[in-house]
C-alpha cells in the first residue's frame, strides 16, 4: 500500500476518533445516540464537478455511521439538475427531489443542512441565503470575491446559530495541525518568509467545451445565475467556465491561493495582509479568458502599528508548466518547515560560522518530522480527497455536537480579504491595502469594485 493511501486511512480514522473523544463518549455510545428519528437530511445547492467528485465520495465515507442522508438537489440548469437527481439517487438508493432553484429547495420541510458548490462569486450569497433559511452549511471556497458580499454573509452568519464549514480542507489535515502547533508554540521562531506555489500544465483546466455546446438559455435561469453581478446577455462560457472570467471569479487567487493563504492566517494569527502587489498576465492560453494564467503576488504581513516587524508571503502560480504539486514552505531564522515533505529542518538557518562573525550564537532548528509534533503520522498531501473526507466528517460531527467546525465562517472571511486584495492588485496594477475600519480593500485610495 502506498504512503499516500496509508495516510488517507489513518487521517479518516484519526479524525473520527479525535472527534468522538472530544464529545465525551466512546464509539459505541456515539453509535447508540443515532436513531432513525434523528437522521440529518442534506440538500445540495449546485450539482457541480466539485460536489460529484469530492463532496459525495467524502460524504459516502461517513453518512451511514453518522446517520445522514441526501434528499434533494437544487440547480438552475436543467441538464445538471437532472444529472444530480440521477447520480444522487444511485448513491443514496432512494428518490431525490430536483429543485429548479433554492426557493423550491428551502420550501421543503425536511432539509437540515446544505452543501454549496456554486460559482465562486455566489458562495457567500448562497451561504447567507441558507443560513437565513436556518440550514447548516458546508460552503466551498473562495468564500467571496467582493468585500460587500463577504461582509453581508459574515453578518448573517454571526447573527445565527448555524454550523458553518468553509471548504478550506487543509484545516482538517493532521500535518497542518502539527505545523500550526509547532509554529504557534514558538519552537519555530518568528516566521520570516512563506513561499506558496501551485503550478499545472493543463490547457483544459476550467474549460468545459463539451458542456458549453449543450448549454442553452432556455434550459436555465440566467438572471438567477447573475445574482448581483452587472447584467449581460447569456453566455454559456461564463456560466460554465466562470473561473476564467471576472467578475464571476478571480481565477488563480480565489481558486488556489485561497487554500494556501488560509494556512498563513491560521498558523500566524494575522487575519489579512498589510499590502499586496502582483504581476502576471495571460501568457499562454489565449482562448478568450479574462483571468490571468500566470501570477506572482507578494504580500506583506505584520502588525499595522509596527512596520519594523513582519514577514513576506509570495504566491506564484502558472498554468502552462507544472505537475500540480502545491508547495508551502515556511522560513524562520533557524530553518524551514516544509509542508510537501512534512519535515522541519535547519536548512537555511543561521550557522555558527556566520553567527560568530557578528558575536552571535548559531540558530538551527532540529531535523524532525511533523508527525513527531503530534505523535500521529502526517503523510504528504496537497489538499486533495483525504483532507476533504476528514473535513466533511468534521462538519457532520459538528452538526451533531453543535461545536465550532475546523474552518468556521471567519476563516472564509479572512482568506477572501487576501484573495480580493490580490485580485484588486491584478485589476488595477496598484499596491493594494486593507482599511481595517471600513473593512474595504483599497486600491489607489478607493475601495476596489468590479
Amino acid at each position: 500500500m502506498s504512503h499516500r493511501r496509508t495516510f488517507i486511512k489513518q487521517t479518516v480514522k484519526a479524525t473520527a476518533a479525535t472527534a468522538i473523544a472530544s464529545m465525551g463518549m466512546d464509539a459505541k455510545s456515539y453509535g447508540n445516540i443515532l436513531g432513525a428519528n434523528d437522521k440529518v437530511r442534506i440538500g445540495v445547492v449546485g450539482f457541480s464537478d466539485r460536489h460529484r467528485q469530492s463532496h459525495i465520495p467524502a460524504f459516502m465515507n461517513h453518512y451511514k455511521e453518522l446517520n445522514f442522508d441526501i434528499v434533494a438537489v437544487s440547480d438552475i440548469w436543467k441538464v445538471r439538475r437532472e444529472e444530480g437527481v440521477s447520480f444522487l439517487k444511485s448513491k443514496m438508493d432512494h428518490d431525490i427531489i430536483g429543485c429548479k432553484n433554492n426557493d423550491e429547495l428551502y420550501a421543503l420541510k425536511d432539509i437540515d443542512a446544505v452543501f454549496i458548490s456554486t460559482p465562486d462569486f455566489a458562495h457567500a450569497l448562497h451561504a447567507a441565503e441558507a443560513i437565513k433559511a436556518k440550514k447548516d452549511v458546508y460552503c466551498e471556497k473562495p468564500f467571496s470575491e467582493t468585500m460587500e458580499d463577504a461582509r453581508y454573509a459574515l453578518k448573517v452568519a454571526k447573527a445565527s446559530d448555524r454550523i458553518i464549514q468553509i471548504g478550506s480542507q487543509r484545516r482538517s489535515g493532521f500535518n497542518y495541525h502539527a505545523a500550526a502547533n509547532f509554529i504557534q508554540s514558538g519552537q519555530f521562531g518568528d516566521v520570516k518568509m512563506v513561499e506558496l506555489t501551485w503550478n499545472v500544465n493543463q490547457p483544459g483546466r476550467w474549460r468545459r467545451p463539451d458542456l458549453v455546446a449543450k448549454c442553452f438559455e432556455k434550459d436555465l435561469d440566467w438572471n438567477r445565475f447573475l445574482m448581483n453581478r452587472p447584467h449581460e446577455n447569456f453566455d454559456p462560457r461564463k456560466y460554465l467556465e466562470y473561473r476564467l472570467f471576472w467578475p464571476y471569479s478571480s481565477g488563480l487567487p480565489g481558486q488556489w491561493m485561497s487554500h494556501q493563504i488560509d494556512t498563513v492566517h491560521w498558523f500566524t494569527g494575522f487575519n489579512h495582509p498589510r499590502s499586496v502587489v502582483t504581476n502576471g498576465g495571460i501568457y499562454q492560453w489565449h482562448d478568450g479568458r479574462k483571468n490571468w494564467d500566470t501570477i506572482t503576488a507578494v504580500f506583506d504581513y505584520g502588525p499595522a502599528d509596527d512596520l519594523s516587524k513582519g514577514f513576506q508571503v509570495v504566491f506564484m502560480s502558472r498554468m502552462d508548466n507544472g505537475d500540480e504539486t502545491p508547495s508551502e514552505i515556511y522560513f524562520s531564522n533557524g530553518g524551514e518547515l516544509n509542508l510537501i515533505t512534512n519535515k522541519v529542518s535547519p536548512k537555511g538557518g543561521l550557522t555558527e560560522r556566520f553567527a560568530k562573525q557578528m558575536g552571535m550564537k548559531a540558530n538551527l532548528l532540529p531535523e524532525m518530522s511533523l508527525s513527531e509534533v503530534i505523535k500521529v503520522e502526517a503523510g504528504a498531501n496537497t489538499g486533495g480527497d483525504p483532507l476533504t473526507s476528514a473535513h466533511v466528517r468534521n462538519w457532520m460531527e459538528c452538526i451533531r455536537s453543535r461545536k465550532q467546525t475546523n474552518a468556521p465562517v471567519e476563516a472564509g472571511y479572512y482568506h477572501c480579504i487576501a484573495t480580493i486584495m490580490a485580485n484588486a492588485a491584478c485589476r488595477t496594477g496598484q499596491k493594494v491595502t486593507f482599511d481595517e475600519k471600513t473593512q474595504e480593500v483599497m486600491a489607489g485610495g478607493k475601495p476596489f469594485k468590479y
